[in-house]
Parts: C-alpha cells; sequence; structure tokens
C-alpha cells in the first residue's frame, strides 16, 4: 500500500472509532462532571456556562429541560444498588421517602434512543403530588414489564412504572426547588433505592 493510501486509512480509520467512541459515551449518558450516589450519577454543570461539550450533547439527546441547580437537581440511573444493568425483562422495586425539595418526578426512558418507552397504560412517570398523603414518607414504586398484583393486607400501596419489556432502560429523578439552592447533591439515604426483585 502507497504511503499516502496509508495514512488516509489511518485517518479514516481513527475518525471512525473516534466518533464511534464519542457517540457512544453520549448515548450512555456520563455526564462530563458526574457524581455517583449508589446507583445514581448526577452533573453538577447543567444550565450554567462551565458546561462542557459532552453534557450539552447529551441534554440535546436525551431532551432534559436542564434548568438551573437552584430550580432543578437532575439524578439519572442506569443500574440498580447492585450496580447491575437495569434490564425490562425484570421486575424492581425503586423506595424512597420524602425528598427535600417542593416537588420531584420518576421516569423511565428507553437507554437506546433516550424516548419515553410505549405502554397500554399510559404510565410513564410517578410524582410526589401522585402519591397518596400516607405514602409522602415512604413509598414503593414496582418498575417491571407486567402489572403488579394487590398489595399484601397492611402494606404500603404499591405502583406500578412499565417497562414495556424493552432489554435497557434508565430512571431519571427530577427535584424541583431542592433544598440549600441546590447547591449540593442529594445523599444516598436520601435518594431512593433500586432493588432487583426478579426476572422473566
Amino acid at each position: 500500500m502507497k504511503p499516502r493510501l496509508r495514512i488516509l486509512f489511518c485517518i479514516t480509520l481513527g475518525a471512525l472509532i473516534g466518533t464511534g467512541i464519542a457517540i457512544r459515551t453520549i448515548r450512555a449518558g456520563a455526564l462530563s462532571t458526574s457524581s455517583a450516589i449508589g446507583p445514581w450519577q448526577t452533573g453538577s454543570d447543567f444550565a450554567t456556562a462551565r458546561a462542557g461539550a459532552q453534557t450539552r450533547a447529551i441534554i440535546a439527546l436525551r431532551g432534559l429541560l436542564a434548568l438551573p441547580a437552584r430550580e432543578a437537581r437532575y439524578y439519572a440511573a442506569q443500574v440498580d444498588d447492585a450496580g447491575n444493568r437495569l434490564d425490562g425483562h425484570c421486575r424492581y422495586r425503586v423506595t424512597g421517602g420524602r425528598l427535600p425539595a417542593r416537588w420531584w418526578s420518576l421516569t423511565l426512558y428507553d437507554n437506546t434512543n433516550g424516548f419515553l418507552v410505549a405502554n397500554a397504560s399510559g404510565r410513564y412517570s410517578y410524582n410526589s403530588a401522585g402519591l397518596p398523603v400516607s405514602e409522602q414518607d415512604g413509598w414503593q414504586i414496582v418498575v417491571a414489564p407486567r402489572p403488579v398484583g394487590a398489595p399484601p393486607p397492611g402494606a404500603q400501596g404499591r405502583h406500578w412504572l412499565p417497562t414495556g419489556g424493552i432489554d435497557r432502560f434508565d430512571l431519571t429523578l427530577r427535584v424541583y426547588l431542592p433544598a440549600g439552592g441546590g447547591t449540593t447533591n442529594l445523599t444516598r439515604t436520601q435518594l431512593p433505592s433500586i432493588t432487583k426483585e426478579d426476572c422473566a
């Protein structure tokens, strides 16, 4: 192979590999200034002038309406408490309590395209305003491909967030008007736990 063709081949191959790595990183949602808190990841540069190109690309791809930290904090989970990738064929129990904020929501997204997952029930998220008063201090949401049965007598209400049986999904927790103006991350004990119960 002629030297010029060899150089052109190497440049082309390098560009393709670099582009592939960049696309994979952005699709994985790895924030450029991220902090891991258990299964949750959060970025510190949303809606700021210091947001890097990687964070801006992830926000554009995922369609996040990135508000300043004083208005909203975002936490994303791609794994469960054990560190295993969230699988749409499995059943998970997401357990949490009252968060130090005015309002919060938990939304499920398809990991491959960042879109909401189509389902017959039309259920895409849960939020603090939609939970009964009796569950505000301690709630459970079952994330699974099929609906859950009635909870056993005396148990807390259990709510279902459908995965549609897709291969991979993400959970995004949005915390609006957080305490302290959003200057600090929520702690591990404040953030919900994500426990795998079984798989189909």
